[in-house]
């Protein structure tokens, strides 16, 4: 049996070897094995929700170990983990600060999201770009590299001295996507900002700068094909199904165009379901971990889709199959 264990921006899988692109991983407790599929824009899916949605466990030295507690997880969530299993994960976690002895080089980085949503973050640098691409940031820049105590204070105090804070909501990330200025524009905001955090009274002497480069995810992420109106899907319960193709897929989240037989759904804020074709909508692809996905029985999607609330600032901080179906 297999179960979705989320999205992944990591290379390998059965399609072309070492492609960059957004995934789906998948995981079968019966035989210890792990595969990923590509979920390229024009892809279809269609897939529906079975039985009940399990913890995964935690993932060690790149294998699972399977949840001992067989625990059941609202499929509204994007929690993949119990309570008992994410308190065993943060035990040994750089995000939390119980893994202070990590050896590993880190990078400290600018992370674009849109107009005034910039943030300061580090992550390991064997790492490189994936912990950029799993938030779905839309451009980066390096600003510096060192141990991870050196890097965890610059972030602490670049974070502070230049007002940017270390997390924006997915709403917010979101809202801004359909709505993004010139790739000039992302860059001048970015060398701005990098300008300023090099500023001897500012830059942490530990720390090893990096000169300005951005790199900008517009081709990667397919953030033109992104419409400036998007819905959204709801979580996932036994037996609800997704159809539709995808448009494109940045960090967590997957464009879909919904699939239907009477025009443009209902969409609204009591979460209206029916027909949907056209109607773009936003999937966090952190919801389908520890389902297991069968092939959809129909053509149209029952997931409740709601329109996208407005964007709300800064708060939340964001975690990271049948064959045939994707």
């Amino acid at each position: 049996m297999w179960r979705c264990t989320g999205p992944r921006w990591s290379g390998g899988g059965p399609e072309p070897e070492g492609r960059f692109g957004q995934r789906l991983g998948w995981y079968c407790a019966e035989r210890g094995e792990e595969r990923t599929s590509l979920l390229p824009a024009g892809k279809t899916l269609a897939f529906a929700a079975q039985g009940e949605r399990r913890c995964l466990g935690v993932r060690r030295a790149g294998r699972w170990i399977v949840c001992p507690y067989d625990a059941v997880l609202d499929g509204a969530s994007a929690k993949d983990q119990c309570a008992r299993c994410a308190q065993l994960d943060r035990s040994r976690s750089v995000a939390a600060d119980t893994m202070a002895d990590d050896p590993r080089p880190y990078g400290v980085y600018l992370a674009y999201f849109g107009p005034g949503l910039l943030k300061v973050g580090i992550t390991a640098a064997e790492r490189g770009a994936a912990r950029l691409v799993e938030q779905g940031a839309v451009a980066y820049a390096w600003l510096g590299r060192g141990p991870l105590m050196a890097a965890r204070r610059a972030e602490a105090v670049l974070g502070s001295a230049l007002a940017v804070p270390d997390r924006f909501t997915k709403s917010a990330k979101r809202a801004a996507r359909g709505a993004l200025p010139p790739v000039a524009d992302r860059v001048a905001e970015l060398a701005l900002l990098h300008g300023r955090a090099r500023e001897p009274e500012l830059w942490p002497e530990t720390l090893e700068p990096v000169e300005f480069a951005c790199t900008d995810h517009t081709e990667l992420f397919g953030l033109d094909r992104i419409p400036g109106d998007v819905a959204e899907l709801g979580g996932m319960t036994a037996g609800a199904e997704v159809v539709g193709e995808v448009l494109a897929g940045v960090g967590s989240d997957v464009y879909l165009r919904l699939a239907g037989e009477q025009g443009v759904g209902a969409v609204d804020e009591a979460g209206g379901v029916g027909g949907g074709g056209g109607v773009v909508a936003v999937m966090d692809a952190r919801v389908l971990s520890g389902w297991v996905l069968g092939a959809a029985g129909g053509r149209v999607t029952t997931v409740p889709v709601r329109v996208r609330a407005a964007a709300t600032g800064v708060g939340e901080r964001e975690g990271g199959g049948q064959e045939g179906l994707f």
